[in-house]
């Protein structure tokens, strides 16, 4: 990439998270075929120890983990190991969204074909315990449920949002639950509209949501058109950032970045990011953002189990 092409990303992508100073750095896409299993990654979640618990929602009920060792300098992803899969012993729910949760040091993963939030202990077995979902939640159609899952370790809060509105509402319902998996609170959001197409498959929605650790939230929505052919086809990716303890309705969000990946004659580097994490925090505010795509199973060839980095130094919080 030439100086004058690396100096339009940035100008691109660099919108501010606060009104402060702040500096961004979108990394290249990178793969590790080699060291991991093709997979359906929907969530990723970090565990402590550069290892990360990842969900891919057509295997089995649990999760894979990885060691994913990252520059400190640049922010890339170095190297990658697989440690293996943790199963539940249960059938698939379609695992779409995990977080970790530091003080009982046990994961939470959503289902997508229940809708429903169970915990898992550090070797994958259900504990028996769950969030207390919402009855609107369970109504949800199976293809644009529960999808995302985050938790805040400072204000003790899980955060999940579905990937759609409900049958008859035109937002979506941001909802937070406490330690004890009650509901504590539920926010409007504005899914980003498109405009549809007469051929090929649209799917728009939220896929993901992160905590930034200072009560604002990241939330990932993506739009992917597949045309019949598939050459065209593209995955636009959009990072916002809200303030769940906003009183607007519905949220107020502020776009950090946003990029489109891409099939056609000339680039095959479309990516669906449906998992997103915070991997690293730095004393400086600087924060390294960790994505994973879903490849449908490196699909036909054509898809690629895709990581991607982006450092953020946010100096104002």
């Amino acid at each position: 990439m030439t100086r004058i092409n690396i100096l339009i990303v940035a100008l691109l992508c660099a919108v501010p998270l606060s009104v402060s100073a702040q500096q961004l750095r979108l990394n290249r896409q990178q793969k590790f075929h080699d060291d991991m299993p093709a997979g359906n990654y929907s969530g990723i979640t970090p565990i402590g120890g550069d290892r990360y618990a990842v969900v891919s929602d057509k295997t089995a009920d649990g999760f894979y983990v990885f060691h994913i060792s990252i520059d400190s300098v640049s922010g890339r992803i170095v190297s990658v190991g697989n440690e293996g899969f943790r199963p539940s012993g249960h059938d698939s729910r379609d695992q779409e969204g995990i977080a970790w949760c530091p003080r009982t040091r046990t994961l939470f993963i959503s289902g997508e074909a229940d809708n429903q939030i169970l915990e898992y202990d550090a070797d994958g077995r259900r504990t028996g315990r769950r969030l207390q979902v919402p009855a609107t939640f369970s109504q949800l159609s199976g293809n644009y449920g529960l999808e995302s899952l985050c938790y805040d370790a400072v204000s003790h809060r899980f955060y999940t949002v579905s990937e759609r509105p409900a049958r008859g509402d035109s937002l979506l319902r941001l909802t937070a639950f406490d330690d004890s998996g009650r509901v504590v609170a539920q926010y409007a959001y504005a899914l980003d509209g498109v405009k549809p197409k007469r051929r090929g498959t649209l799917v728009n929605g939220v896929s993901e949501l992160c905590a930034l650790g200072d009560g604002r939230l990241l939330v990932l929505e993506r739009t992917l058109r597949v045309t019949p052919l598939k050459i065209g086809s593209y995955a636009e990716t959009r990072l916002y950032v809200v303030s769940p303890t906003a009183d607007a309705q519905p949220l107020a969000k502020s776009l950090l970045c946003s990029f489109r990946t891409r099939i056609n004659l000339f680039r095959r580097n479309f990516a669906n990011y449906e998992g997103l994490c915070v991997a690293r925090r730095g004393a400086d505010g600087t924060l390294v953002l960790l994505l994973i795509a879903d490849s449908q199973n490196r699909y036909r060839g054509l898809l690629r189990d895709w990581l991607r980095t982006i450092v953020v130094n946010d100096n104002g919080g």
